[in-house]
């Protein structure tokens, strides 16, 4: 069921086989504890067996990872799976989930290593049944697996069960009671509690129910009623089993579901240390190999699964921490999630950086230790994965502890003074998280150590204050109102008219639709009418529009009634959900079911989206060909605007797709075949998986006919996907396309967008004249080298606003779309013009203040105190003045103005004489600005600041009056 877990498990054990001295394996390794259960379910109680789906996952953006057994058949709970999809049929089913448990709602990350059975990567064994058996027949299932089949004793286990709530209006679930007393349970052994412990929900609205939990006492003999649901270590629970006979509904009210399901959950690595007789998890046979090896490669004693005030130099809690944390980044990357910048790729970054940390700081291995476990737990591929980002975390670590000795030392005096101006711990974590990009979890560890303790409501206020999520307003079918259609026996929408369009004299002709009103829903509940002005959803019978999947944005249009041509009802939003078409609109005026519609479809929204679908299969095609086979899409979406597509690569791809994408372009059409699912698609097709795709398939073939590559009736190469997009018939009338970015989203997964004709068209226009002005520009910057004394001052201003363009220009390249090549290409031109720029600059400014300075060394010689005003725009220039001043006469305390002519601000500088006794130049700088209404900010030695003043000689003596008065103390 589960190939790298499994595949875990048998490299534990060649290792405890390579190294002697490892513990010996138990009596019942986990290997085995799996097989019984997913051979309990399936052999003797007519289970399907459903592999375990990636931990990232599908369809599903609510969520970072899977973190529950439910995730992949949340499409059963909510009746939104397709019809004609495998899991439609779903009846009985088992598995053993990967999960993990980092960020969002369900986040274990900072429990893990502080007790001895958090975990951020476990597996969940699962059974489910979906309208087909309940309550008795789950208990007996379950209780039969533990007592009769794992050998565990009766005595020690305990039953929690749905006590009722009051406030909710629910009774108690009497009925699961009796079947417990009715297998035997004791009644003593058998305890009611209440919505916290015996009522799941899926979240704020859908499928829910009560449930009923069996736990386990470590003890035994004893009466430990008392300990359940204590967060005892010794009462544990070990099984949930939900029963969903419940949908919360918006208004928190519940409704009973048309059909009952069940869903029952048990972790195996709880369960194997009950069977193994431990405490912990981390003392089974899934974790001890790992803590083994990790111990030969530190510099610390063995582990030893002390926790807390026992372990003071936290030890165990390292081991605990890399020994799950390396777990978790196996399976995540072997499933496709990479340490990166943004959602589950930014938790995976944290829990890598956290495993180093511990790695490095408490457990004292040399680097490359985290990377040599990887082949203890999953495939050899992932290790250079592993360790390569590993690297580059190890400097930010050190120079985040070195930034957070710094900020400690003033979160320690702001805890003290709460009146100070000083930062919080609270908005120091958040300052380093935010402008650093340091894991808010980590920066929370580590001020920890260092004795500082970070207000979690404060912090989340801080985080609530900068991020503003916007609400969804789709109106989409729930689980009840889709069971209601059913019931009813609304027959599902057919949307094949979506694929009914054809080319009439070099022309798309998209078919007519006439429709009728099947369903309304509005929000709440299917209701016969929605009145003007309401948002609803609408099923037709029959539709035009494509709903939104595959990638591809959903169609635009807009229908009329019939009888009522001029009252247009536009088409918002056009989703899916279990075989129906719903189309979002507001009602411009009354709508009924049974009424009759006309659609129309907006053709140049479609045909956008038509091209945009056709060229990133192309470039999917062009991407393997120029780069290699290794080049696998990890994602893609059309709009009518742009096309993205995500795909795994080591090098850039940008610069070399060009030839090869016009080669491409020269098929003469494309064809379209719907056929069975079938093991032989996946030697011609280049799509992701075929489990996200419904039986029948379309496949999607460039140049050559579908049928032929599927009879194997030729060897030529050609684009062939699985896709229910729709496409153009000819690739021809993609007219072109141009990269128009190209970026690294996370280790080994680059993200391109494209536009398409006459889009295409503009970004290569718009290249070229960008091109030519960075040519002009070029050509003027090597005219305005400095070549005379006499005419620094205007060259100066000239190089000032040359540089200055240079600026203005490089913001336009970044921003304009234009060919990624050639953005490529004007950034690199443009970095160096601003450096020779900067450097003509410099030695224009250094020329001129030369002159400034001679000038006023031969007017006021070398006083010890030098305070004049000198003529230019550039506050470097007076500093530059004010130093080659200093330079000549070390002794002197010089401050210069200079009156700035475009603004009006006066522009300060000063330096003193190192270790001047008299006064320091910042104290000089800050006072005279700010009795010119400025302000100024720099060293002892050396300060710069601005003011504003309509007279300059008034200020000249003000400075200098402040600075005698210094000196005479």
């Amino acid at each position: 069921c589960d190939q790298q877990v499994a595949l875990c498990v048998t490299t534990d054990r060649r290792r405890r086989r390579r190294a002697p001295s490892a513990p010996a394996p138990p009596a019942l390794p986990a290997v085995q504890v799996r097989s019984t259960f997913l051979d309990f379910f399936r052999q003797k109680h007519g289970h399907l067996l459903v592999p375990s789906s990636p931990v990232r996952p599908r369809g599903d953006p609510s969520l970072l990872f899977v973190n529950a057994g439910m995730n992949q058949f949340k499409p059963i709970f909510l009746g939104t799976a397709d019809p004609r999809s495998p899991m439609a049929s779903y009846r009985r089913v088992v598995n053993s989930q990967k999960c993990v448990r980092a960020g969002g709602k369900h986040n274990d990350l900072d429990d893990v290593g502080r007790d001895t059975y958090h975990h951020t990567f476990f597996e969940m064994l699962g059974t489910w049944s979906f309208g087909d058996y309940f309550k008795e027949e789950a208990c007996r299932m379950a209780w039969s697996l533990l007592t009769e089949h794992y050998g565990i004793s009766a005595d020690r286990l305990y039953v929690s069960y749905f006590g009722g709530d009051a406030a909710s209006g629910l009774q108690s679930d009497e009925e699961t009671r009796h079947i417990w007393l009715d297998m035997g349970v004791p009644p003593g052994h058998l305890l009611p509690f209440g919505l916290k412990e015996n009522f799941w929900e899926m979240g704020d609205s859908g499928p829910c129910g009560p449930c009923t939990e069996i736990h386990y006492d470590h003890v035994g003999g004893r009466d430990a009623a008392k300990l359940v649901n204590a967060n005892s270590p010794d009462v544990v629970e070990i099984w949930n089993l939900v029963f969903m006979q419940y949908n919360r509904e918006a208004d928190l009210s519940l409704r009973r579901l048309p059909q009952f399901s069940v869903d029952t959950g048990m972790g195996l690595e709880r369960l194997v240390s009950v069977l193994q007789g431990k405490r912990s998890t981390y003392d089974t046979d899934l974790f001890t190999p790992l803590l083994h090896a990790l111990h030969q490669r530190s510099r610390v004693a063995p582990y030893g699964g002390r926790t807390g005030s026992e372990d003071q130099d936290r030890v165990d809690l390292a081991y605990r921490v890399v020994a799950d944390h390396i777990r978790t980044l196996s399976v995540c990357i072997a499933d496709g999630v990479h340490p990166g910048m943004s959602g589950a790729e930014l938790v995976l970054r944290r829990i890598l950086r956290r495993a180093v940390r511990f790695c490095m700081e408490v457990l004292q291995a040399p680097q490359g230790t985290l990377a040599s476990l990887v082949p203890t737990v999953t495939h050899l591929l992932v290790k250079y994965v592993s360790h390569n980002p590993r690297r580059s975390a190890i400097p930010s670590l050190f120079f985040m502890s070195k930034k957070l000795n710094h900020s400690c030392q003033n979160c320690v005096l702001s805890v003290s003074n709460p009146d100070s101006a000083l930062l919080s711990p609270a908005s120091v974590a958040w300052s380093l998280h935010r402008d650093l990009g340091f894991p808010l979890d980590l920066v929370d560890l580590m001020l920890e150590d260092r004795g500082v303790q970070v207000d979690r409501q404060e912090l989340d206020r801080i985080i609530a204050e900068n991020h503003k999520a916007g609400a969804d307003l789709s109106v989409m079918l729930d689980v009840l109102s889709l069971a209601e259609l059913q019931r009813l026996g609304v027959p599902h929408t057919d949307d094949s008219l979506k694929y009914g369009y054809r080319l009439e004299k070099d022309r798309y002709e998209f078919p007519t639709c006439r429709a009728t009103v099947l369903a309304l829903y509005d929000g709440e509940a299917l209701v016969s009418e929605v009145p003007e002005g309401r948002r609803c959803g609408v099923v037709l019978d029959l539709t035009c529009f494509y709903s939104e999947q595959g990638g591809q944005s959903h169609d635009r249009g807009y229908f009329t009634r019939h009888g009522l041509q001029d009252v247009v009802f536009p088409v918002e939003a056009v989703l899916r959900a279990g075989g129906y078409v719903v189309h979002q609109v507001t009602a411009a005026d009354s709508l009924e079911t049974g009424d009759q519609v006309h659609l129309h479809l907006d053709q140049v929204h479609r045909m956008s989206c038509m091209v945009k679908h056709t060229a990133t299969h192309l470039l999917n095609f062009a991407l393997k060909k120029v780069l290699g086979s290794s080049v696998q899409q990890r994602g893609s979406h059309v709009s009518a605007d742009r096309l993205r597509f995500d795909f795994t690569v080591k090098v850039t791809p940008a610069n070399q797709l060009t030839g090869q994408w016009m080669r491409c372009c020269l098929s003469p059409g494309l064809t379209c075949l719907s056929t069975c699912l079938s093991p032989g698609l996946t030697c011609v097709s280049t799509c992701l998986s075929l489990q996200v795709y419904p039986d029948p398939v379309r496949v999607v073939s460039v140049g050559l006919p579908a049928s032929e590559l599927l009879d194997h009736q030729t060897d030529r190469e050609t684009s062939v996907e699985l896709c229910c997009g729709t496409h153009l018939l000819r690739t021809g009338d993609i007219e072109d396309l141009v990269i128009v970015s190209e970026r690294q989203m996370v280790k080994g997964i680059s993200r391109v967008i494209a536009v398409t004709g006459r889009e295409a068209a503009r970004a290569r226009e718009a290249g070229q004249v960008l091109s030519q002005d960075v040519d002009s520009l070029a050509a003027r910057l090597t005219g305005s080298a400095p070549s005379s004394l006499d005419s620094a001052p205007s060259s100066l201003d000239s190089a000032q606003r040359l540089s200055k363009e240079v600026g203005v220009l490089s913001d336009a390249v970044d921003s304009t779309l234009i060919p990624q090549w050639q953005r490529s290409e004007l950034q690199a031109r443009l970095k160096a013009l601003q450096r020779s720029s900067n450097t003509t600059v410099r030695k224009l400014e250094t020329r001129e203040a030369a002159v400034r300075a001679q000038a006023l060394l031969e007017k006021n010689g070398r006083k010890e105190l030098l305070v004049d005003s000198v003529e230019t725009d550039y506050l470097s220039v007076v500093m530059k003045t004010v130093n080659q001043l200093s330079s000549v006469a070390p002794l002197s305390h010089v401050m210069l103005l200079a009156h700035q002519q475009h603004s009006g601000k006066v522009l300060c500088a000063c330096q003193v004489p190192k270790d001047s006794p008299w006064i320091a130049a910042s104290d000089w700088a800050v006072a005279v600005c700010r009795h010119l209404g400025g302000s100024a900010g720099g060293s002892a030695l050396v300060a710069k600041g601005t003011g504003t003043s309509s007279d300059i000689s008034k200020a000249l003596r003000w400075a200098e009056q402040f600075a005698r008065q210094k000196t005479q103390r």
